[in-house]
Order: C-alpha cells, then sequence, then structure tokens
C-alpha cells in the first residue's frame, strides 16, 4: 500500500493535529471570551436556529469557552473526548446557524469540516501522547 511505513508515526500525526487543532481554537475562542456580554449574547443568539432562544448570552459564554478551552485540552490530551464532544456541539449549532440563514457553503463549511474532525476525535482517541493515555498507562500498571 502506499506510504504503508508511515503506519509507525499514527500517534504522531494524532500530536500534530491535536496540538495543532487545538492552539487554532483557543485562538478562536480567546477573544469571543473575553469581549463580555455583548459579545457572548450575540453568539449565544445562534441557538435560535434550533429553536432555543432563552440566555442567549449563556449559550454564547458556553460557545466561547468550549472553544477556548475545549482547544486548551486538546494540546495536551487531556480528557480529550468529552472537550471534542463540547466542541462538535458548537460547531453544530454554528453549521446549523448559517444554514438556516441561508448562507453559502463556503460560510459554513468552517465549523462542518471542524465539527467532522472532533466527530472523529471522539471515536479515534488522543493517541499514545496524550495526558488521557499517560493516566489510563499508570492506572494500568
Amino acid at each position: 500500500m502506499i506510504f504503508r511505513f508511515l503506519d509507525k508515526y499514527r500517534d504522531i500525526g494524532l500530536l500534530i493535529l491535536r496540538v495543532g487543532i487545538g492552539i487554532m481554537f483557543m485562538c478562536h475562542g480567546l477573544p469571543k471570551l473575553i469581549a463580555g456580554p455583548e459579545t457572548w449574547t450575540m453568539l449565544g443568539g445562534a441557538m435560535k436556529s434550533l429553536e432555543v432562544g432563552f440566555t442567549p448570552m449563556v449559550w454564547g459564554f458556553m460557545a466561547a469557552f468550549s472553544e477556548f478551552a475545549g482547544g486548551l485540552l486538546l494540546v495536551p490530551g487531556f480528557f480529550t473526548r468529552p472537550a471534542c464532544f463540547f466542541l462538535l456541539a458548537t460547531m453544530i449549532v454554528a453549521t446549523s446557524m448559517h444554514i438556516g440563514k441561508g448562507d453559502p457553503f463556503l460560510k459554513y463549511s468552517h465549523a462542518m469540516e471542524a465539527g467532522i474532525l472532533f466527530l472523529s476525535l471522539i471515536f479515534i482517541g488522543p493517541g499514545k501522547y496524550s495526558l488521557d493515555d499517560q493516566i489510563i498507562s499508570a492506572k494500568g500498571d
């Protein structure tokens, strides 16, 4: 099979993916997180696409927090699957909001692609170069 020799680097690939995406989502989430209640309310308005119109400020804060904290957890691979679950939920809302507004594919493709990535990481896991793996290994000893 083509490039089969790279199979032995699968965990390094997962490390690169986690660290890269984690840093990117921290960079996406931090400005939203520190922007405050007005921005959180605007972000939380996206929940209307799912027919949830109450407490938009809380929903917006949770979206900003999930992007930043989820990215922060992805970098070392700590609580990777729960972090990916919350990031996936955030990306589902973002995608739904764009589709509901009638935006073109290019407007929501980033959120959809990120959602696919986070769903995949839920199934794949963080790899052996992660705190999750180190904790599981330590418990097994």
